[in-house]
């Protein structure tokens, strides 16, 4: 049975390090105009993250929540836990964002908007659907991603700009129509195959135009790797997509 929760919407944070970031990420969505709980996915960060978000839980019982995890197990993995604990309970709509302000938490009611009440099944904040919106990334590390996504694109034909976006708002019924323990990307190639597996179900994804700020504090996660994983996993995507059935989506 779910269990009841505070509000319909839930804002998935996974976080590894981030004393710096914590609890300000949590403060802002938290005082939000509209109400959205929050759940910390933790990875055993040493830098005592975990306690800084259990003194939020303290002061917004019902609202903010983790999960703690034994080491780093990879985004992807991060996000699943996630999604199957968020629905356990009530959520209607479940997001997923950065830790380090790089995602605009003001945004989340615009991706909350484009899903309970445009109707879109997925809101995806982009950066590249307006152009390139993307502040003080160097500019190799902008080309890299830009030009990730419009390979991304090309090879799995999905008509998204920004396909290894992260600041995403799934409505309930997408996830619960994917096979979350079938998800195979363990990093950001894991955005990449949960909008696969929308499009190919034929679900409504939605762009909405955002402006991504690199993180001020802490230290990025982010590497060449990464982005390798993105570029060559896509092929074996799609090469596995021709012998797939995906579960279509369910019309209200």
């Amino acid at each position: 049975m779910s269990l009841t929760s505070h509000s319909d919407a839930l804002v998935i944070i996974p976080m590894y390090n981030e004393r710096e970031n914590a609890s300000a990420i949590i403060d802002a969505v938290l005082a939000l105009p509209r109400s959205f709980d929050v759940l910390v996915i933790d990875d055993n960060s040493p830098d005592g993250t975990a306690a800084i978000v259990k003194a939020k839980i303290v002061e917004n019982p019902g609202r903010v929540h983790i999960i703690e995890r034994e080491g780093k197990l990879g985004l992807g993995t991060a996000y699943i836990a996630g999604f199957k604990w968020a629905l356990n309970r009530s959520y209607g709509y479940i997001c997923e964002m950065d830790a380090d302000f790089s995602h605009n938490p003001a945004d989340l009611l615009k991706l909350y908007e484009t899903t309970a009440i445009n109707g879109a099944d997925v809101a995806i904040g982009s950066r590249y659907v307006s152009g390139v919106n993307v502040v003080n990334w160097p500019i190799g590390r902008v080309l890299m991603s830009y030009f990730a996504s419009k390979y991304v694109r090309v090879i799995t034909g999905m008509n998204i700009h920004d396909t290894t976006a992260g600041f995403v708002c799934y409505r309930r019924r997408v996830l619960e129509s994917m096979d979350l323990d079938a998800i195979k990307f363990k990093g950001y190639a894991f955005q990449i195959e949960m909008k696969f597996t929308a499009y190919e179900s034929g679900f409504c994804i939605v762009e909405v135009p955002i402006v991504f700020v690199n993180r001020a504090l802490g230290v990025s996660k982010m590497n060449g790797g990464i982005f390798g994983e993105a570029v060559f996993g896509v092929i074996r995507l799609k090469w596995n997509s021709l012998f797939k059935r995906y579960k279509a989506r369910h019309n209200d």
